[in-house]
């Protein structure tokens, strides 16, 4: 091999290997997409939408140093059988987990909760057939329905979460709930309505989410 031979090979190798840590970096730059799923209370109703669920958990995310975004696919006033019927297009190529916080009109509207979970199921399904990690976020009936009913809408997610290995937040409304308070305490982070979260109680309940948020990051990263 000539001197010159050599000093092209030379410059040929040196280039690739450049491609090669430069692609390297491009993918490792490429940030993680979730897309939460749900209804209002993802949807941010009532608040400006830099308050919302999903631009305070994003921002929260981004703080700890994650290269995420959180797409909005919350839509006021959707049962879980609205969230499976647009779960398909909700998702793009481009995603890599999903948020699935549904439940909330189903209690509602009294619907037979046997419904609700072969909804639920259907949309961990379509996840399960993308290869999709997914982060199961719980809701507790009230009393008032009577035990049966809330014994069967309760036993949903940490059955259905158990059942298709995704990750499991027991309740969305723990952030406001959790430790000794009382209800008037809880009332003052919630909006006028006493269903929707005010500002603060967003960010109440994104902090202690977001520790499982982020279990689903890891996830899509390993």
């Amino acid at each position: 091999m000539s001197l010159r031979t050599y000093g092209v090979a030379a410059l040929q190798s040196k280039l690739a290997v450049a491609l090669l840590l430069g692609w390297a970096t491009f993918a490792q730059a490429e940030p993680v997409e979730i897309v939460a799923l749900g209804d209002s209370l993802t949807a941010g109703y009532g608040l400006p939408r830099e308050d919302g669920f999903v631009p305070q958990m994003q921002a929260w995310l981004r703080a700890r140093g994650h290269d995420v975004t959180v797409v909005n696919a919350g839509v006021s006033g959707d049962t879980t059988a609205g969230g499976l019927s647009r779960v398909d297009w909700s998702l793009a190529d481009s995603t890599d987990g999903m948020i699935v916080t549904l439940g909330g009109n189903d209690l509602l509207r009294g619907i037979d909760p046997t419904n609700s979970r072969a909804n639920l199921e259907g949309i961990l399904k379509v996840a399960a057939a993308r290869n999709l990690p997914v982060l199961l976020v719980g809701l507790r009936a009230p009393e008032n329905y009577g035990p049966q009913f809330k014994t069967s809408f309760d036993a949903i997610y940490p059955e259905l979460a158990n059942q298709y290995g995704t990750l499991y937040f027991p309740e969305f409304f723990q952030g406001l709930t959790e430790g000794d308070r009382r209800p008037e305490d809880v009332r003052a982070y919630m909006q006028a309505d006493g269903i929707h979260p005010n500002a603060e109680g967003v960010m109440r309940i994104v902090a202690a989410m977001g520790p499982s948020v982020e279990a689903l990051i890891e996830q899509v990263q390993d």
